[in-house]
């Protein structure tokens, strides 16, 4: 048998490690590194980041930390066909047990004590967006294809959704949320959901600079990305632009109302793809999801990032638990297993869906002895806050 040399040894131990850590003076950089499975998060990835990235808040040589992803995307979400697979083949608190990880490290990142830079450089969707939003830095590129998908997919807008969402200018997140709507860089640092623009032949250069940083010190993290950002006053024109129109849709109570105002605003601006984009995307998702996702994202313009991640680990278990709906196994069927495309979602329409029924996926679980309400620990931290003072 033909030995291998320590070189390919080496090369091989990177590519089976699906988070990679380097220390680079006094920044650490988090790397995903599953470019196969578009860094889809598995449940070893997510302990493996939360144990560093404690590890690091707590160490005083340790200024700030980069967290980024190998491959063409940063994170296109959860592993959804490990977790619907463990589920199926065993109990519904497996993927409970998952969530309760993975918001518990989305907590961390929004409330980390020291300046955490999200460079992103291609897809986020879903779990990806739990771990980039919530960062004191985001930046993003020309690259970037950024889309909260999940009511296509039998779900809702979750990992904090409701609150970065929420707080989107006027109903822009309730389009983003029930319409699983794709943004470019530019677009999202237009509403609010990125920090920074670089394009993408600049950011091994800012990577470099942000290396070197000695200091933890938000303003200096921010005089450094300051000097590769751009910004595009034409996309915050088409950006207010469209929000007009998106407001007069999205500002409905129901989402009943939002469809019928969207078939009229299409029929005033045909020439607006969105638009019909927008009602197809809507009228293919599950009719439970789009309801929870309204009431999710309405709830969260008022509460905290801890009430938010509680409420969707409710929703959660309730989902997985099919407690009303088999919608989540259905899509996850129709996008991951079978492929076909095609979910038989049941209710099948948006008036069979009742405020009773969405009311009992937000209540507390109380008979199952494998649930419990999600506890997040008690944090103080104000970095989050402080950075976005200063941009």
């Amino acid at each position: 048998m033909q030995s291998l040399s320590s070189t390919e040894l080496f090369r091989r131990d990177l590519t089976e490690q699906p988070v990679l850590f380097e220390e680079h003076s006094g920044v650490r950089k988090v790397i995903l590194n599953r470019p196969s499975k578009l860094n889809s998060l598995n449940l070893e990835m997510i302990s493996q980041m939360f144990s560093k990235l404690k590890i690091y808040e707590d160490d005083p040589t340790v200024n700030a930390v980069i967290l980024k992803g190998n491959g063409k995307a940063f994170c296109a979400g959860g592993d959804v066909f490990q977790i619907t697979c463990s589920m199926l083949t065993g109990h519904w608190s497996f993927g409970a047990s998952f969530y309760k990880k993975q918001l518990t490290l989305d907590h961390l990142i929004a409330t980390y004590k020291k300046p955490l830079v999200c460079l992103t450089n291609g897809v986020v969707m879903g779990g990806g967006a739990g771990l980039s939003m919530h960062a004191s830095f985001r930046v993003v590129t020309e690259k970037m294809v950024f889309a909260m998908p999940e009511a296509i997919l039998g779900i809702f807008p979750d990992v904090g959704a409701s609150h970065f969402l929420s707080k989107l200018p006027g109903y822009f997140g309730e389009y983003l949320g029930l319409t699983g709507a794709r943004l470019d860089g530019e677009t999202m640092l237009a509403c609010g959901l990125a920090t920074h623009f670089v394009f993408s032949k600049d950011l091994p250069l800012l990577e470099h600079a942000l290396s070197s940083v000695d200091s933890s010190n938000a303003s200096d993290i921010l005089s450094v990305i300051n000097n590769y950002a751009c910004k595009s006053n034409m996309k915050e024109e088409e950006l207010h632009k469209r929000l007009k129109s998106i407001n007069r849709c999205f500002s409905r109570q129901t989402v009943e109302g939002i469809l019928h105002s969207l078939e009229e605003e299409l029929l005033n601006n045909s020439a607006e793809k969105w638009i019909a984009e927008a009602l197809n995307s809507m009228k293919s998702a599950s009719p439970t999801s789009l309801k929870i996702s309204l009431r999710s994202i309405r709830e969260g313009r008022g509460q905290t990032i801890e009430q938010c991640l509680a409420r969707e680990y409710t929703i959660f278990c309730n989902i997985v638990r099919r407690k009303i709906t088999n919608d989540f196994y259905e899509g996850s069927r129709a996008i991951f297993f079978d492929k076909d495309k095609k979910p038989k979602w049941e209710p099948p329409k948006l008036e069979l869906v009742g405020a009773e029924m969405v009311d009992m996926l937000f209540k507390a679980i109380e008979d199952d002895d494998d649930w419990n309400c999600l506890q997040l620990p008690a944090r103080s931290s104000n970095m989050l806050d402080h950075a976005r003072s200063k941009l």
